[in-house]
């Protein structure tokens, strides 16, 4: 069964790594991941973009505005990679918009 519109896709993107191997605790490691907003119409992803990007790298009085807690470790950057929005596909279902956007989130161990 499909999703509702508006809805959000979250897909974890390949990883590349230099420095110390990961084994190594004192290693800073990045991952990115990509979010895809889906809606019938270009408002509706554009409204669900804005609020993926306020709640992954929104600020506020100079921190980040939610916490991201990662096990064992502490996020230290977070980066709006890249972002293009209001592609719009038509298909047996009828006009769909897309919003992408990919986040990079740095981590070191806690």
């Amino acid at each position: 069964m499909p999703a509702a519109a508006p809805h959000t896709m979250l897909d974890s993107l390949p990883g590349e790594f230099s420095g110390p191997p990961l084994s190594d605790w004192q290693a800073d490691a990045a991952w990115s991941y990509q979010v895809t907003s889906v809606g019938e119409r270009g408002d509706q992803v554009q409204w669900l973009a804005d609020r993926v990007r306020d709640g992954v790298v929104g600020r506020s009085d100079g921190s980040w505005a939610y916490d991201l807690r990662i096990s064992q470790g502490r996020v230290i950057d977070r980066e709006l990679a890249h972002e293009s929005g209001g592609e719009t596909s038509v298909s047996a279902a009828g006009a769909i918009v897309s919003y992408v956007q990919r986040f990079t989130i740095t981590v070191t161990p806690a």
